[in-house]
């Protein structure tokens, strides 16, 4: 029977209920305790799920806590990840994983010189239609990808986030707060990123909030909200990636990859599930049947969507026990933030950048190996 890991959580905010809500369909993990800086939170979130509540301190002391799920501030993952690691345990990141690709190497280093693991999310390209679109791709059904679009575009969250300060500060902004979900999805479709090429804006220099007690409050825009890449792939594919928070509506696809044999429109990366469809010779045709856990709608006032997170943290748990590599790795995560923080910079000086990092693509995850995570 394989062995529970104990898990602690760090950081007690708004994504922290659907680790501990959706943590327990998974094999390998238990959530044991949390903590939060505000006492409070950590105690409600305790109560909520029947957990301990703890210190930082305690938590990063307890023997039975064996990964610590970082769910921090953006600002805050490096220094917490690093603690986390300094105390002898394993770590797993929510996104991103830290906010430079210094910080990055240097976690890996330590990581590494303490034979430790380190994740992060997102794990959405382990849903079902991702890993579709990667059964489709790895079978060569579009032949070699030679181009692609991705657009993640809307007026921003001031409009409902009673508290949106830090969407519109360096750390935040489209690339960095949803360009994880895309660039990790091309990066398992695709392979890596070699060079990237941008232009940047930030066409509002403040935001009203909308909603909430601070409803009619202004808060300043620091980071670009308006971001059109270019991503040139190892493997020779050129991907047009758009991220802006300053668009009232669009008609562009989520992400659509082009290849040498047809096309294929890929869901939402934000989200587990989708339609994936392809087309060949301008014709329509079926995609391939995919009876794939992660694409089952378990979430929602009406279950309406697909949601597997956690699914990286388990599998992450039962690679340790099982000696094998992990799919969220700390390769993996290095390399969206080089890709991320390329493009920001590229943006700035108005120069390509070739990027310094590199990884594999994450091994698929097909419907067998998902259920093998599942309780």
């Amino acid at each position: 029977m394989t062995e529970r890991l104990g898990v602690g959580i760090i950081g007690c905010g708004n994504i922290s209920a659907a680790y501990m809500q959706l943590g327990p369909m998974f094999r390998g993990i238990e959530i044991r305790a949390c903590a939060d800086l505000n006492l409070e939170a950590a105690q409600a979130r305790a109560d909520e799920f029947g957990i301990a509540a703890t210190s930082v301190d305690d938590l990063l002391a307890r023997d039975d806590i064996d990964i610590v799920v970082n769910l921090t501030i953006p600002a805050a993952h490096h220094g917490v990840s690093s603690a986390v690691l300094d105390a002898g345990k394993h770590v797993y990141s929510e996104k991103p994983f830290v906010l430079s690709a210094e910080e990055g190497a240097a976690l890996v280093a330590k990581a590494d010189a303490a034979a430790l693991r380190v994740g992060s999310a997102p794990d959405t390209f382990l849903g079902g239609s991702h890993q579709l679109a990667r059964h489709i791709i790895d079978e060569g059904a579009i032949g070699q990808v030679t181009s692609g679009i991705a657009s993640v575009q809307s007026r921003g969250m001031e409009s409902w986030h009673p508290n949106p300060d830090f969407f519109f500060l360096p750390g935040a902004g489209p690339v960095l707060d949803i360009g994880p979900y895309y660039i990790s999805n091309l990066v398992q479709l695709i392979g890596p990123v070699k060079s990237v090429q941008a232009l940047t804006a930030t066409p509002q220099a403040t935001r009203t909030i909308g909603s909430g007690p601070r409803a009619g409050e202004i808060v300043p825009v620091k980071t670009p909200t308006t971001i059109h890449a270019l991503l040139e792939f190892h493997t020779g594919a050129a991907i047009t990636l758009i991220a802006s928070w300053d668009v009232w509506a669009h008609d562009l696809p989520r992400m659509e990859l082009y290849g040498a044999d047809g096309m294929m429109s890929v869901p939402d990366p934000n989200f587990f599930g989708g339609d994936v469809r392809l087309t060949k010779g301008g014709d329509a045709v079926p995609v391939p049947n995919w009876d794939h856990p992660f694409s089952v709608p378990n979430f929602g006032a009406s279950n309406e969507h697909a949601n597997y997170r956690a699914a990286g943290l388990a599998d992450m748990a039962l690679a340790i026990q099982d000696g094998r590599d992990h799919r969220c790795s700390a390769a993996f995560a290095h390399h969206i933030v080089d890709v991320m923080t390329g493009i920001l910079k590229a943006g700035e000086t108005g120069h390509p950048v070739t990027l310094s990092t590199t990884c594999d693509r994450p091994a698929p995850l097909d419907a067998v190996d998902a259920r093998a995570l599942m309780c």
